[in-house]
């Protein structure tokens, strides 16, 4: 590896250094070997990925350390948060010359920790192991991982469960949440960390006429685009706390995140998030309460009499949150329809759309596969009320005529997956691994790195369709 170590250039307030705590016997989960050799691992270290992701081995070329942040956990403020779990283990450039961060999640207990006792399940590991490469095979934003391990430490959740590590990989994992530990704990830290997260992530804003302002815009426009990626594809993160979002707009930290099967806009997957803050269809709305949370903390960067104006400014700079995300969404939407985006009826053709999915709780992978693959009357007969397809089918092929069709079918098979990551997918591969059987873990990483191309030599039923509806639906929460 190639190490670029940035952040422990920073004040020594704003981390503790230390080393993991390795579990008892660890061994081999899975490895991603694309992604080592996109981070420029050698054979050597690829040979010894069970000790780097188990925390047996470390790198003088950078210590380990946790970071310090704080937040809004479920809109109220939570204090000093942490690394509580997890340990920055590099920094390191990818094969573009991008610098991208190592972290080890379960890496045991650091000065953040809380009442955490710093450790990791395998089901967890599991989850954010899957979810971060599907995302990225999806072209969203996201964290990845280069690979995990297991091991028999016994772990105490709602009962016992196996321990295990993930080393992380980001391209950021500054969140909004230190802007808001250093406002309230360290403010003389603010002005020197604020133009280092502009010089390691936004230098081209260090020649813009006001380069705050230039980087407030950059985080606004990646954090809307993120979102209308994940509204696109039925993604809902399920935690969208102030310290879950970074400033690079990339998802991160998986919790109880899920991908939505039938399509209701108020589904809350967080089995502990009981008023739903955290639903699928109120994702934007807390995307611009978390962006209106972090710019209030850059306040104090202006000069006393700069100070209303530098308020105005960013209230303006976060104004443009809505229109950047719903052209994002309604541009995303017209790809996913094989409509033309410019086409004034293209938006209300797609509400319809979804309209009829909610009413007839249809699949929203599977729809638009069905309407991908022109397979109209299938979507007539999953529904009761035909009158309402009849409708809509009238206007999607009104818009269409007299357009390219060939290359609007060509942008639909780019953006709409044949496969997502449904949870009791995802749970199939849990249990069996706790098991010590890791092929469905395997079987999974394959298909979802092709999310977009049919497989039928891989994929099975259980992939392409919800549990029945007598099946109760795979629970999960917060706990990890």
């Amino acid at each position: 590896m190639i190490f670029n170590p940035l952040y422990p250039s920073l004040n020594a307030k704003l981390y503790h250094q230390q080393a993991p705590k390795p579990l008892q016997g660890a061994r081999a989960g899975h490895f991603n070997a694309a992604l080592a050799n996109e981070l420029q691992w050698t054979i050597e270290e690829q040979q010894d990925w069970v000790a780097i992701c188990s925390g047996q081995k470390t790198f003088a070329e950078f210590p380990p350390l946790a970071m310090v942040y704080a937040g809004h956990q479920f809109g109220q403020w939570a204090g000093q948060l942490g690394d509580g779990r997890g340990l920055l283990i590099g920094q390191v450039l990818d094969q573009q010359g991008k610098t991208i961060d190592l972290h080890l999640k379960g890496a045991g207990k650091t000065p953040y920790s809380r009442m955490g006792d710093g450790r990791a399940v395998l089901r967890s590991v599991i989850r954010e192991y899957l979810a971060g490469h599907a995302l990225n095979a999806l072209g969203i934003a996201s964290s990845n991982a280069i690979g995990f391990t297991t091991s028999q430490h016994a772990v105490q959740r709602e009962q016992l469960e196996q321990g295990a590590m993930l080393l992380r990989t980001a391209d950021c994992h500054i969140r909004f949440g230190h802007f808001e530990w250093i406002n309230q704990y360290a403010p003389e830290l603010l002005n020197e960390f604020t133009q280092k997260a502009i010089e390691w992530y936004f230098p081209e804003c260090l020649t813009a006429e006001q380069p705050i302002l230039a980087f407030v815009d950059q985080v606004i426009e990646r954090t809307a685009k993120m979102i209308a990626q994940w509204q696109l594809v039925g993604f809902a993160h399920g935690v969208m706390n102030t310290d879950n979002l970074n400033i690079t707009g990339s998802t991160l930290d998986f919790g109880p995140y899920g991908f939505m099967e039938r399509f209701r806009p108020n589904w809350i997957n967080n089995h502990s998030d009981h008023q739903g803050r955290y639903s699928y269809q109120n994702q934007p709305s807390i995307g611009h309460w978390n962006l209106w949370v972090w710019i209030n903390n850059l306040v104090p960067l202006a000069k006393a009499e700069d100070r209303e104006q530098f308020k105005q400014d960013l209230v303006k700079a976060l104004e443009q949150f809505e229109p950047k995300f719903l052209a994002f969404y309604q541009q995303g939407l017209a790809a996913k329809m094989g409509l033309p985006d410019f086409h004034k009826d293209s938006f209300d053709c797609g509400m319809a759309f979804l309209k009829i999915m909610q009413s007839e709780q249809l699949d929203y992978t599977q729809s638009f596969l069905l309407l991908q693959d022109k397979q109209y009357r299938a979507i007539q007969d999953d529904c009761l009320n035909t009158r309402q397809v009849e409708n809509f089918l009238q206007q999607y092929h009104t818009i269409r005529e007299n357009q390219d069709t060939q290359q609007l079918d060509a942008a639909m098979r780019l953006v709409n997956p044949r496969y997502i990551l449904r949870n009791h997918m995802a749970q199939t591969a849990i249990e069996a691994a706790q098991r010590d059987d890791f092929s469905e873990v395997e079987r999974l990483f394959d298909l979802l790195a092709q999310p977009f191309t049919h497989q039928p030599e891989r994929e099975r039923p259980a992939d392409l369709a919800p549990l029945p509806s007598d099946v109760p639906d795979v629970m999960v929460s917060c706990s990890s």
